[in-house]
């Protein structure tokens, strides 16, 4: 169990040598207490179903259950755990799906290790960090006019919008690969483009998209 008035810290990083380099350099601040350290997705859910830490310090890309999906699963298992994905990666496919999972902060692998323990510190006061490349895209994001949108839009192919609309219209991948005359597998790699190039994080936001650009009316998405 944690220490009364201690930061309590989960490292999920599939690395043993990323995760042993932080827990030391952690182990040396009065504040923070690493109390597990876990090398996939699935054994951060598990612990922190178990351990209900302060905060989750989360590598993005791992083998089975990614960053995104973990983010999701811990904050619907602890709201109070803070995520604070550690990553080498900043582009807008990793960077947004992982924010409206519910990432408190994004940083990245290149920084200080005195900056990693202000984050930390600013997590659990639920304040944010961004590294300042995750900054500016998300500034840009916020910024963009009409246009940006619809540069997002037609970046879909011909096919992704099919899978798009009937996504909407509450199908599974096999009864999407049905109707469409395509494998299930070829489904799944459709659902994942899509959900890179709109900067979404799953299925239902992809049907709020839709509803909201006109591709499928309010009804259609109710109908199974």
């Amino acid at each position: 169990m944690p220490k009364h008035n201690t930061i309590s810290i989960l490292i999920v990083d599939d690395h043993e040598v990323v995760r042993n380099g932080i827990r030391s350099y952690l182990q040396t601040i009065k504040d923070f207490e690493v109390v597990g350290e876990a090398e996939s997705g699935e054994v951060a859910v598990k612990l922190v179903s178990e351990l209900i830490p302060d905060i989750v310090l989360l590598d993005l890309i791992m083998p089975g259950m990614d960053g995104v999906e973990t983010t999701r699963q811990i904050k619907k298992i602890s709201p109070r755990t803070q995520v604070v994905v550690l990553t080498s990666y900043h582009e807008d496919v990793h960077i947004f799906p992982a924010l409206k999972a519910g990432a408190n902060s994004y940083i990245l692998k290149d920084m200080k290790m005195e900056k990693l323990a202000e984050a930390l510190q600013r997590a659990v006061r639920h304040e944010v960090t961004l590294h300042p490349l995750v900054a500016e895209r998300v500034l840009q994001n916020i910024r963009g006019d009409d246009n940006e949108e619809l540069a997002l839009f037609t970046e879909l192919t011909e096919r992704e919008l099919d899978v798009l609309r009937l996504i909407a219209k509450g199908m599974t991948n096999s009864q999407i690969a049905e109707t469409l005359v395509i494998s299930e597998n070829t489904v799944k790699g459709h659902v994942s483009n899509i959900l890179s190039k709109l900067h979404l994080a799953d299925r239902t936001q992809v049907a709020v998209y839709a509803w909201q650009r006109g591709l499928v009316n309010k009804d259609q998405m109710l109908k199974k």
